[in-house]
Order: C-alpha cells, then sequence, then structure tokens
C-alpha cells in the first residue's frame, strides 16, 4: 500500500466529524478555510458556527455591512480575514453573479483567499487535483523524508510542492488533503506527536534518525514588534445614565481596521505620566484647559498578536462638563449599552470589562 492510499485508508476510520465535511458547499468550505488558518478547531468551529447562522450564504454574506461583519466576528482576531470574507463575497455576487469559481487559480483572485485556501476549497468542492500545503503537510513530509531543504525558501516550497503534488492521488484529492490537516493535528504534531501509533513509523527517517523534533527546518523567525498604546476612558459617571465614555473608529491599514477603542496615544516607550502632559497629541488636545489628569499609572494590559506584543496602558479620566462638550467635538459619546454593539479587540473589550466591574 502506497502512501496515499495508506492515509486515505487511516483518514476513513479517524478523520474529524465536521460540518464543513458532510456538504460540497463552496461558500462552507470557504468560511471554513479561511477560519481555521493558524486557529485551534475548538475555536474555529464556534466562530464558524456563530458566522454561518448570521450569514449562511454569499448572499447575505455581501449584504451585510463591514459593521454586521465585525461585529459578528469580534473577540477571534484576525479581523482583516472577516473583511477580506466580506470583500471577496460582493466579489462573488457583483463580478460573478453569486457562483463560484471552481478551479485555484480562479479562487486565488479572490480577495484574502493564498494559495493554500484556493487548493483546499478547490480540491474538495470540486475535485481539482492540487495540494493543499500548509503546515501540517511541511512537517509530515519534511519528517516522513527527514528533509534538509527549509521550509520558508522559495526552494524549499518548490520541493515540497513538487513531493506532494507526486504523492497526491488520481481521485480523492480533497480528502487527501483534509487527511494531512488531520494527521498533522492528531498524530504528527509539531510537539509530542504520537509516533508510538505512527502509521508510517517504519517509512519515517526522522523517527529512525530519533529527530522528528528537529523537523521541519525553517529559518530563525523575526522578533515580534512592540508596541506601546496608551488609552485615555475619558468619562462620565452619573446616577441616571451610568458610565458613558469617548471612543473612536481606527482607520488606515494598521491592525484593528474600523474597529471601535478608546482614544489613543502611541508612544514609543513607556512613557512617564508627566511627559504624556507635555506631549504635544494632549496639548493639542486641551491647550490650556484644566484637566484632572493622570492621577495615577494606569492600568497596564499585554495583549499577544501573531507578529506584534501590545503593551497598552489604560487611563481612567472623569472630565467635567466644559471638556465633555470640547471632546464631542472629535470623539464619538456613548455608554456601555451602545459600546457593547460596535466591533472592538478583544483587548478593549476585555479591559472594559475590568473597569466597569470596578465602578
Amino acid at each position: 500500500m502506497n502512501f496515499s492510499d495508506h492515509l486515505l485508508s487511516w483518514y476513513d476510520g479517524n478523520g474529524r466529524k465536521l460540518p464543513w465535511r458532510t456538504t460540497r458547499d463552496p461558500y462552507l468550505i470557504w468560511v471554513s478555510e479561511i477560519i481555521l488558518q493558524q486557529t485551534r478547531m475548538e475555536q474555529g468551529l464556534v466562530y464558524f458556527n456563530r458566522f454561518t447562522e448570521a450569514f449562511p450564504d454569499v448572499y447575505a454574506l455581501a449584504k451585510a455591512s463591514e459593521h454586521q461583519v465585525l461585529r459578528v466576528w469580534q473577540g477571534f482576531g484576525y479581523y482583516s480575514r472577516a473583511r477580506h470574507l466580506h470583500r471577496a463575497a460582493r466579489q462573488i455576487v457583483e463580478e460573478h453573479g453569486g457562483v463560484f469559481p471552481e478551479t485555484s487559480r480562479e479562487w486565488i483572485r479572490l480577495k484574502g483567499v493564498g494559495p493554500y485556501a484556493a487548493a483546499a476549497i478547490a480540491s474538495i468542492a470540486f475535485d481539482e487535483a492540487v495540494p493543499a500545503i500548509d503546515g501540517n503537510v511541511y512537517r509530515i513530509l519534511a519528517r516522513l523524508y527527514a528533509i534538509e531543504q527549509h521550509m520558508d525558501t522559495s526552494a524549499g516550497k518548490k520541493l515540497f510542492y513538487d513531493l506532494a503534488m507526486c504523492l497526491l492521488p488520481a481521485c480523492r484529492a480533497g480528502d487527501f488533503n483534509q487527511a494531512m490537516m488531520d494527521f498533522g493535528s492528531l498524530v504528527c504534531k509539531p510537539v509530542r506527536p504520537d509516533c508510538p501509533n505512527c502509521i508510517f513509523q517504519v517509512q519515517c527517517k526522522a523517527f529512525r534518525q530519533s529527530a522528528v523534533g528537529q523537523y521541519p527546518l525553517r529559518r530563525r523567525k523575526k522578533p515580534a514588534r512592540v508596541r506601546q498604546f496608551n488609552y485615555f476612558c475619558f468619562y462620565t459617571d452619573d446616577l441616571q445614565d451610568g458610565v458613558s465614555f469617548f471612543i473612536q473608529q481606527r482607520k488606515g491599514n494598521d491592525i484593528w481596521k474600523n474597529l471601535y477603542e478608546f482614544p489613543l496615544l502611541e508612544t514609543k516607550h513607556n512613557t512617564p505620566v508627566e511627559k504624556i502632559a507635555a506631549h504635544p497629541w494632549w496639548q493639542a488636545l486641551f491647550k490650556d484647559d484644566v484637566v484632572p489628569l493622570l492621577e495615577h499609572d494606569g492600568i497596564t494590559v499585554r495583549h499577544q498578536l501573531t507578529h506584534q506584543r501590545i503593551c497598552a496602558r489604560f487611563f481612567r479620566i472623569r472630565l467635567y462638563d466644559a471638556l465633555k462638550e470640547k471632546l464631542m467635538q472629535q470623539y464619538l459619546y456613548v455608554n456601555r449599552e451602545t459600546f457593547d454593539s460596535l466591533p472592538k479587540s478583544r483587548l478593549i473589550e476585555g479591559f472594559l470589562k475590568t473597569w466597569l466591574s470596578m465602578a
């Protein structure tokens, strides 16, 4: 029995039972592939169910506003994925009459669909014989053949693609790609792989060399970018309306685009409060006004993203009426109920719960 037959036999008995595997609906397969990128299956399944309940087909997704899409996606992270899904849905409806592409070459032209997702969708939904190469595939093949080429180089990517193409069965390409995903997640895991129960133990060169943990080879990663965010929770509080505060919507192409947050000053370092009060941003905001300023060093929260580490300080500042009116010219003034309905990052949502629980 060759590699592909052996793998598919394992998959038939051990593959995970997932909602998008009971259908050939390209919409559901597409959404699942985008959600599951760099995501644990348990978390991805929760958001898949939530997203497809809110937007059951491509027409519902295309018709929705970005605000609605980001609100459903809230808490998951990777917000660019949600925006790309939304834009691609509109491409499919407006440019293709709601008809989905059938080949990986066509899929990759849609916003946010990379080589892996394009191959996975086309093979699973339309039986295109193309390998879907992700971290699981790199790991399985690198260990099986003890490949000394770095997986994150052009030469390495070509080598792995050509090898996967040779192993791809003439039929059941979609099942093969899903089997590689499951085998890499359940058996040939990145850490503590289940080598004693691996069906490829005899063939695996890395196992025979007692070097499973060394593969796949990759170049050293760049250190994560560290950023210092200073958030200012300008608020009022009264017995009738409770706490209300000022927020803004993020713009540009930075993280959390179009999500809502407190007014923000980003600095290079952990800046002392007296320097913040002298900062041009603060001076432009308040000029000569008497501000009930920074009476504390803020509440510090650290937040990890894929390629960035955020060190955020939150300063709570109660306002008097004159300053409230002034800030209303620049920021949105909302209460908790309104803010709950707006899309926001997990960092902001988490702090808000902590803050209001202290009130």
